[in-house]
């Protein structure tokens, strides 16, 4: 495994937990029972703001990241496996 496909994984895993941080951090936009009790304490057609567009941009960025990430890791591995590493 070269240095190459090394900063791939790392970048890949990086950007998959940076991912899973991001979309929790995101607020709930439900239309259940519990969003029926807070919208009478906040508005919630207040519009979004700069912090919340930038929470999504940065979003849409680490998901691109990700998604390049696993379609270079498609054509470095397409048999699945990874050369010279034993799993035991």
């Amino acid at each position: 495994m070269g240095p190459f496909q090394v900063i791939i994984f790392i970048v890949w895993a990086l950007s998959a937990l940076a991912l899973i941080a991001l979309v929790l951090m995101h607020s709930g936009k439900g239309t259940g029972v519990s969003d029926m009790i807070a919208s009478s304490l906040y508005n919630s057609s207040a519009a979004t703001g700069v912090m919340e567009r930038n929470l999504d941009r940065l979003t849409v960025i680490v998901a691109v990241v990700f998604a390049v990430c696993v379609v270079l890791c498609m054509f470095f591995f397409p048999q699945g496996g990874i050369q010279g590493v034993d799993f035991v």
